[in-house]
Parts: structure tokens; C-alpha cells; sequence
């Protein structure tokens, strides 16, 4: 009788020494995955504030050369 004890006494540490293996590898694996999710978002951000600096440059030189049409346009007219 005391060897089934020790027997199931025995598998349950075993049983619980994978389950903190596993356990571990599972945290480390969604560590390793939030790192890439983040760095990716980082980096679709940065690209992404770099699109709208470019559009807002690129807005501003079509606003200067439609109001730099205008007044020309309204200099000719006057003449």
C-alpha cells in the first residue's frame, strides 16, 4: 500500500513538473510574441507618420502653386 502512494505521489509531482515547464514555455512563447507585435506596431507607426508628413508636405506645395495660379490669373485679368 505505501508503494502506490509513493508511486501516485511520485507521478503527481511529475505530472506537475511538466505543467510548470509547460507553463513556462507557454509564457515565454506569448512574451516572444507580444515583443513582435509590438515592434511591428512601432514600426507600421513610424511608417505610417512618415506617409502623412510626406502627404501634408506634398498638400502644402498643391496649396502654394493653386494660390500662386490664382494670383497670376487675377494679375493678367487686371491688366
Amino acid at each position: 500500500m505505501a508503494d502506490r502512494t509513493d508511486s501516485a505521489a511520485s507521478t503527481r509531482l511529475d505530472d506537475q513538473g511538466l505543467s510548470d515547464s509547460s507553463t513556462q514555455e507557454l509564457s515565454q512563447v506569448v512574451d516572444d510574441l507580444l515583443t513582435q507585435l509590438s515592434s511591428k506596431f512601432s514600426s507600421i507607426s513610424s511608417e505610417l507618420l512618415t506617409k502623412m508628413d510626406d502627404m501634408s508636405r506634398r498638400l502644402d506645395n498643391l496649396e502654394a502653386r493653386i494660390q500662386g495660379g490664382n494670383e497670376r490669373s487675377s494679375g493678367e485679368q487686371g491688366k
